[in-house]
């Protein structure tokens, strides 16, 4: 597997994982993502902006996350102080047929690689409260659980904080 930054080239591709995804979710009760959100034009500015992360396996777009420092002003609600330098990880997908092949974890790996590029010990992210595959995942892999939000941009939503410090 490879984790690579993504390229505008790779958008087309990431959008068709995300179709695969979205039905899936909600199937599941997670209804985070819809067919507005997210988008190409999201996917576009975080390649724009260098934090838009691919794996690859066997020549096909696997997973995808945005490896970021955008903190939610909500994230204040769960005691964490959003001034502080973070990595976060928002918009973490792995396509239905490579899921269980280890996709998300290697995506994550690659937030704490970024976390020590940039020279902060902190990650952060969060989950919609019907996602159990991540809320399984994020303590396996060292996070906290901090608390529960909303988001004003999903509306009646939950959705759980998780942070790790590194070491």
């Amino acid at each position: 597997m490879q984790v690579r930054l993504a390229t505008l080239a790779d958008v087309p591709a990431i959008m068709a994982l995300v179709r695969r995804v979205v039905p899936l979710m909600r199937a599941a009760g997670n209804l985070q993502w819809d067919d507005v959100y997210p988008n190409a034009e999201v996917f576009s500015r975080d390649v724009q902006l260098e934090q838009l992360w691919v794996a690859e396996l066997e020549g096909h777009i696997a997973g995808v996350a945005a490896i970021t420092i955008d903190q939610e002003p909500a994230y204040a609600a769960v005691g964490w102080d959003i001034n502080e330098l973070a990595i976060v990880v928002h918009r973490l997908a792995v396509d239905p047929a490579f899921q269980g092949r280890g996709v998300a974890v290697a995506l994550m790996q690659q937030a704490e690689v970024v976390a020590r590029q940039r020279g902060t010990r902190i990650l952060r992210v969060d989950t919609n409260t019907n996602n159990a595959a991540t809320q399984r995942m994020f303590p396996k892999l060292g996070y906290q659980f901090a608390g529960e939000i909303s988001l004003p941009f999903r509306p009646g939503l939950r959705f759980l904080c998780y942070e790790k410090r590194l070491p």
